[in-house]
């Protein structure tokens, strides 16, 4: 499994006062993605971190191509990109409820050692688990 999907309803804090969810959280919506796609596939950042891993955004480019309004049903499409070494590189697409592309994104996080804080390479368990899930 390369990619994962998952929708709910924008919520008005989310947006200003012209109803318009505001540019930044789209990385959030992003976040919701990837953690869900690990979710799905038995793995949890909560554990990753108690494993000593942390997964930091070193890279984050999005296009906006239509704005999402409050209340709209949208969803985030998380697709992992290619398998992991140092780096986790995922694209994003952001749909409206009538399946309008909302957003197109990349983000590239890197995997670290939090006692050392240096980068490492991707933990084995993960690309066992990519591996399995690929078949």
């Amino acid at each position: 499994m390369n990619f994962n999907e998952i929708s709910f309803r924008v919520r008005y804090g989310e947006t200003d006062q012209m109803g318009v969810v505001y540019h930044g959280n789209y990385a959030q919506y992003m976040e919701m993605g990837r953690v869900e796609w690990l979710r799905e596939m038995g793995i949890s950042y909560k554990n990753m971190e108690e494993n000593g891993i942390m997964l930091p955004v070193i890279s984050l480019h999005v296009n906006y191509k239509k704005p999402a309004v409050y209340d709209d049903l949208i969803t985030v499409k998380t697709i992992l990109k290619k398998i992991p070494s140092v780096k986790i590189e995922f694209d994003f697409e952001i749909y409206n409820e009538a399946r309008e592309i909302l957003a197109e994104a990349t983000v590239v996080l890197a995997f670290m050692d939090m006692q050392r804080n240096r980068p490492v390479r991707c933990p084995q368990y993960l690309l066992d688990t990519i591996a399995k899930n690929q078949s």
